[in-house]
């Protein structure tokens, strides 16, 4: 790996402002969307009522850091004051208390009122502004909203990609991207956060892994602001295929899917079958458009961040990695990845086979089926 020290970093990466294009007016200059800010930033704090103790605690603590350091505008470099930090986490957990039983407010926008879920409606009034909304359900049926200013929207392979910069309402999950149909939500700012977090974690203890391997493209130890905008930026163009592919496996498995989803909430069964599902969107699209532009810092990145579940499920991927960073030669890495949809798709209509019989104690055929089916 010492190889590849620095060179994504070294060669000139394009590296831009995270918050490029963005609206030159703030939308708190904007009298008449200051309910719809307001109704937002509502809906985020409703919706982290309900579910920030979901997290385990250290995860939690990780995230109200960071959304700190976000609402107070810190910079990443900045050490965060540990009084006012400790005063406004007991706030808000006091504020959160208060709004657990609290329904989500409708979403006004020029004087006309908008269910929170429809941000289809919402953004054909705020995109011409400027600004983009986006809503929806994440992990463990999760409700997600966030506000932003809108910084590019594009036309890619049939798919419609709106990114955003600066936010301005955003709850603690701060998920880095969403779909809606053929349109996908990608938060510029997000993820530049989510990747800062990546890289602290992993500065505490500094393990030898792929995240290791992923940061030493950059230079983060002498020019740290620069190198997470160039990995903001390289990790963009992952975000969006991931994304492309989640869509495409929705068409495949349909709505049924999901619906089984939402009847095994923060179960093992849950946990897994996400899993298979996450490996049949990038079979789909991800590692097939990582490996043919051979883009090595996220291929390194897209390894570091895929949970234990997914490798125990797809060990034969985790060893074609490791040969591939110890001899430089990626043909099992790809081999390993041409036949694996073929895989997954049929693993997940057998999902669906035993979840739509939903004999009693289905759930543990579930996990003993896709524990028997690993790749």
């Amino acid at each position: 790996m010492l190889a590849w020290n620095n060179l994504w970093f070294q060669q000139g990466y394009p590296v831009t402002s995270a918050l490029n294009n963005t609206a030159t007016v703030t939308i708190e200059e904007i009298s008449e969307l200051l309910p719809t800010l307001e109704a937002v930033r509502a809906n985020c704090d409703i919706a982290d009522a309900r579910h920030a103790t979901d997290y385990t605690l250290c995860v939690y603590l990780l995230k109200m850091r960071e959304y700190f350091r976000w609402e107070k505008n810190l910079s990443f470099d900045q050490k965060l004051p540990h009084k006012e930090l400790t005063e406004w986490l007991s706030c808000r957990e006091s504020c959160w208390e208060a709004l657990q039983l609290r329904d989500f407010e409708k979403v006004p926008v020029l004087n006309a009122l908008h269910d929170p879920f429809d941000a289809e409606a919402i953004n054909q009034l705020l995109n011409p502004l400027g600004f983009v909304y986006s809503s929806g359900y994440g992990r463990s049926m999760k409700p997600m909203f966030y506000l932003g200013a809108l910084e590019t929207r594009e036309s890619y392979k049939g798919y419609t990609l709106i990114v955003s910069g600066r936010e301005y309402a955003r709850d603690l999950a701060s998920q880095p991207a969403m779909s809606l149909g053929k349109t996908i939500f990608v938060r510029r700012e997000s993820l530049r956060r989510m990747l800062w977090e990546k890289v602290e974690e992993w500065r505490w203890n500094k393990p030898v892994n792929a995240m290791q391997n992923a940061l030493a493209c950059y230079d983060f130890d002498n020019h740290a602001v620069q190198s997470l905008d160039a990995m903001t930026n390289n990790e963009l163009r992952s975000v969006k295929i991931h994304e492309i592919g989640e869509v495409r496996a929705g068409e495949l498995l349909g709505n049924e899917w999901q619906a089984m989803l939402a009847g095994m909430p923060h179960s093992k069964t849950e946990i897994m079958v996400r899993a298979v599902r996450d490996h049949l969107a990038d079979a789909l699209s991800t590692l097939p458009e990582l490996l043919s532009e051979m883009n090595v810092p996220a291929l390194h990145f897209y390894i570091a961040n895929l949970a234990n579940m997914r490798k125990q499920l797809y060990p034969s991927l985790v060893a074609a990695y490791e040969t591939w960073t110890t001899s430089g030669d990626s043909r099992a890495f790809e081999s390993c990845t041409a036949d694996s949809a073929a895989h997954w798709q049929t693993l997940c209509e057998k999902i669906l086979v035993i979840y739509r019989q939903k004999n009693t104690g289905y759930q543990q055929e579930l996990i003993s089926l896709i524990e028997s089916s690993p790749l």
